[in-house]
């Protein structure tokens, strides 16, 4: 597989990769300029036991290791296919995507980035740029994972929702689906309000917070923030006609949160059960949620980060 081939099949390209043509080669030209300097920091890190120039060369170009990191995270085969697919040892699979990965981060607008910036928001027209309507939409989503074999790590990575071992990531997005904010995992024991009063990403004043009844309670405990939650159904109680009416169209609201995860998932390696080390999962969330700000950010015709 290379670019060159898989770029004149534009719908096989997507499949594959998750992005555009287009979006892929904005994505490689900002890659392709820091390489160099990237490359020079990474061999001359204070850390590194051989000289530089040790070691054998990359086999593969840096847009086929691009490619190929995109084709990993979305289809997510295993090590052995992709180094069928690229003409590589399996090795080389892992070692090549894991020093390209750095770099990556550095071209893409990562939430982390993003929530930099709406912290420094003043103006009401600032606000309304990253926050259209003035609302923002919290949710969290469960990825599994293998078993633990520590018992104690199994109980806490249990998730009684799931009934399974899982993590658990929270996300915060705007009217267009944009992620301004992205916890790092938790352990999928952990109830969605638990990660959000340790990990609460802050907004605007004049910004509504729309949560779940997942958040029930964060009016009480968070009073300065504006928040938005449906009308919780009593036991023995049927709700009144508006309250079902405002229910629904709370729901609908929250669609475009739904909808991103959705979209995240989409990557396999965000979406089945997680094989890789579990300390490489931030990073690789990082990066998906960077590729889906990115697309939006096109579409939308904002293009700072």
């Amino acid at each position: 597989m290379s670019y060159a081939r898989l770029s004149k099949k534009p719908l096989l390209f997507r499949s594959f990769t998750g992005l555009e043509i287009s979006e892929f080669n904005e994505i490689y030209a900002k890659i392709e300029s820091r390489y160099n300097e990237h490359e020079r920091k990474r061999l001359f890190r204070t850390k590194r036991e051989r000289k530089v120039g040790a070691g054998r060369p990359f086999k593969l170009k840096v847009k086929e290791r691009f490619l190929m990191l995109l084709v990993y995270y979305r289809l997510y085969i295993t090590y052995t296919l992709s180094g069928f697919l690229f003409d590589l040892d399996q090795s080389n699979i892992c070692r090549d995507i894991s020093i390209i990965e750095p770099l990556v981060k550095l071209c893409v607008p990562l939430p982390k980035k993003l929530y930099k910036r709406t912290r420094r928001l003043r103006t009401i027209d600032e606000v309304e740029e990253y926050f259209p309507g003035f609302r923002a939409f919290v949710d969290s989503s469960e990825q599994e994972i293998p078993r633990p074999k520590n018992k104690r790590k199994r109980k806490s990575y249990y998730s009684g929702k799931k009934k399974k071992h899982t993590v658990k990531t929270q996300y915060m997005v705007n009217g267009e689906g944009l992620i301004l904010h992205k916890t790092e995992h938790k352990k999928g024991r952990k109830h969605d309000y638990d990660v959000y009063k340790n990990n609460h990403p802050i907004t605007p004043i004049q910004v509504e917070n729309v949560f779940d009844l997942g958040y029930l309670g964060v009016q009480n405990d968070f009073p300065t923030v504006k928040s938005v939650l449906p009308v919780r159904k009593k036991k023995n109680v049927v709700l009144s006609g508006e309250e079902t009416i405002f229910n629904r169209k709370h729901s609908q609201l929250r669609m475009i949160v739904e909808h991103t995860i959705g979209r995240i998932k989409k990557f396999g390696i965000m979406s089945g059960r997680f094989r890789n080390r579990l300390r490489k999962y931030d990073n690789i969330s990082d990066i998906v949620s960077a590729l889906l700000n990115f697309r939006i950010m096109i579409h939308t015709n904002r293009m700072s980060f």
